[in-house]
């Protein structure tokens, strides 16, 4: 005896109706109209009314017969089956085209109900048109006339006629300029398949001019990957290039919390987050700017507001209150940077004076930060946004009078490592400051660098890590990022707190 493959996966027999006949899974229909009848008797549905409202129809399971078909059959030059009427055309459609689109399936399900005394043998003829290798010539059918009502303003004709032609072909070309109209199309056509295609598009094509748009069509249509794919994009691209174009004015405010409140979001340090922000509010208030004004038109416009309260206890900043709660003010250490604070009048008065007191008790203490607990949400953070042309890139921040170096070093074309070491400061150019002369300095970290491969986010990061930082190696190196891959630019955070020493 032939011993069997235990490797081969077994087909389990689904039971259909009150019979043994049975079918696989894998075929939910297969063209079996006796299992199709049974399955509707089992389920007290008669086939009848069911084609009378399609919903109680397994759909699904006569446009998979159409849709296998379609795949394998050349569109014959032969006369179209439907005439569909909709945004003042009308298109001419096949069957098995027709049936890749559920919207259209039940359409013409209704009509074949109300123009025929004997839908179900319309139908039976219809199915047993598709089995392979029985029937070679179809028979004569009635021409039938659907009319789809679109509602959605979003959806134009052109984009309709493209997305009937993904109909008939499986790669119709389009660019992100008319993929929002396709979309929205395939969404009312309820054209799964052109959906997909759809998104993934939008997914590849996020730009500041894009982000709004897809944001807001992936919330409409519930599509979770497209809203989800936004948010880590501006993740990393609010502050570095967002921030720099005059689209920064379309971002939602709720997207906007919900990036500023996330772990992973990339700034080259907290006052760069703040200033690109009150760059936000002042095209919110200021419609009819087209071009990004320099930093001292945006603080000037707050200054002139009234000086009896804050911007933010102010009507105009009431509601604005939540995305500046998501700042960590903290980590604005310049005094100077915490001058141009003041001076606006934007903060009230109590969050600039807990900032300031939280810095003198750093200060006297050694640096130490007792108002920090939480790395993940605390942490004073700055970053490095590694391009294309670099083989080394590094900064030096200046912290209660302590000097660190971040650094991101390229080995080869796709091997990189990111740290940050302690420096002296004899050793780099710096503004008049505290200079802490304590020889060791507690420091817990976290390194994290990200990419973009391929239209997914690659995601590296150290654990989070506490160690002694001296002036002399090893003790003076952090531990280092090592990461490969082929995407840039690479987006490396370094976030950091002095624990109590």
């Amino acid at each position: 005896m032939k011993m069997l493959n235990p490797r081969r996966a077994r087909l389990e027999r689904r039971m259909v109706g009150s019979t043994n006949r049975w079918r696989f899974p894998s075929k939910p229909f297969s063209g079996d109209l006796l299992g199709l009848s049974q399955r509707c008797k089992a389920l007290s549905v008669d086939l009848d009314e069911a084609l009378k409202n399609p919903d109680r129809l397994c759909v699904s399971q006569i446009q998979k017969i159409f849709s296998e078909t379609s795949k394998n059959k050349p569109v014959q030059s032969r006369e179209a089956d439907v005439i569909l009427e909709c945004l003042g055309s009308r298109w001419e459609l096949h069957q098995p085209q027709l049936f890749q689109s559920e919207t259209l399936s039940k359409l013409y399900l209704m009509a074949l109900a109300q123009s025929t005394k004997r839908p179900t043998k319309e139908l039976e003829s219809l199915l047993r048109a598709q089995l392979p290798g029985k029937i070679k010539e179809r028979p004569p059918t009635r021409k039938m006339i659907i009319s789809l009502k679109i509602n959605d303003p979003v959806v134009t004709k052109v984009a309709f006629a493209m997305a009937l032609k993904s109909l008939y072909l499986s790669q119709v070309e389009m660019n992100v300029n008319d993929v929002l109209a396709v979309l929205a199309s395939a969404h009312v056509l309820q054209f799964s398949s052109l959906f997909q295609r759809c998104v993934a598009v939008m997914m590849k094509g996020l730009t500041p001019s894009t982000i709004k748009s897809f944001y807001l069509a992936g919330c409409k249509y519930k599509e979770e990957q497209l809203t989800t794919a936004c948010e880590k994009w501006l993740e990393m691209n609010l502050v570095p290039l967002v921030g720099t174009q005059i689209h920064l004015r379309k971002i939602p405010q709720e997207l906007l919390h919900r990036v500023l409140r996330s772990p992973r979001l990339f700034t080259f340090n907290e006052f760069h987050l703040l200033k690109t922000l009150l760059l936000w509010v002042f095209l919110q208030l200021n419609p009819k700017v087209q071009t990004v004004p320099v930093q001292e038109t945006v603080l000037a416009f707050f200054t002139s507001f009234s000086r009896k309260y804050s911007f933010l206890d102010q009507d105009t900043g009431q509601s604005l209150v939540p995305l500046f709660l998501c700042l960590r003010l903290h980590g604005i250490i310049k005094g100077k940077n915490l001058e141009e604070l003041r001076h606006i009048n934007f903060f009230p008065e109590s969050w600039l004076i807990r900032v300031t007191a939280n810095h003198y008790h750093a200060l006297e203490s050694g640096g130490d930060m007792a108002h920090v607990k939480d790395l993940t949400t605390q942490a004073v953070r700055f970053g490095l946004l590694f391009n294309q042309e670099y083989t080394t890139h590094s900064e030096v921040i200046a912290i209660y009078g302590f000097f660190f170096e971040i650094k991101g070093v390229r080995h080869d074309t796709t091997s990189y490592s990111f740290y940050m070491q302690r420096v002296r400061h004899s050793d780099v150019v710096c503004e008049h400051g505290p200079v802490s002369l304590r020889a060791e300095r507690l420091v817990k970290y976290e390194i994290r660098a990200q990419t973009l491969v391929d239209g997914q986010w690659q995601e590296f990061r150290t654990n989070q890590i506490t160690q002694k930082f001296g002036f002399s190696k090893p003790s003076c190196k952090s531990h280092a990022l090592k990461i490969h891959t082929v995407g840039l630019p690479i987006y490396a955070s370094f976030s950091f707190i002095f624990p109590m020493s």
